[in-house]
């Protein structure tokens, strides 16, 4: 679910260092939101980050 569908963002995978440098496995998810937009004239729910909303990739349904 965690995937835009427009530019492909998606969970990226990392390590979390602690200040005593104890390393573990973390993620980063993206911040993905389920609105409704316009896909081939019609409105259908996507998954879209908030960085294609804002930058206008995505036309939302009314």
């Amino acid at each position: 679910m965690a995937k835009c569908e427009y530019c492909g963002k998606r969970v990226s995978f990392g390590i979390k260092i602690s200040h005593s440098h104890r390393r573990s496995n973390r993620t980063w998810k993206p911040n993905v939101k389920r609105v409704k937009a316009i896909v081939d004239g019609s409105p259908k729910r996507v998954y879209a980050c908030t960085r294609c909303l804002r930058s206008g990739k995505v036309t939302r349904a009314v």
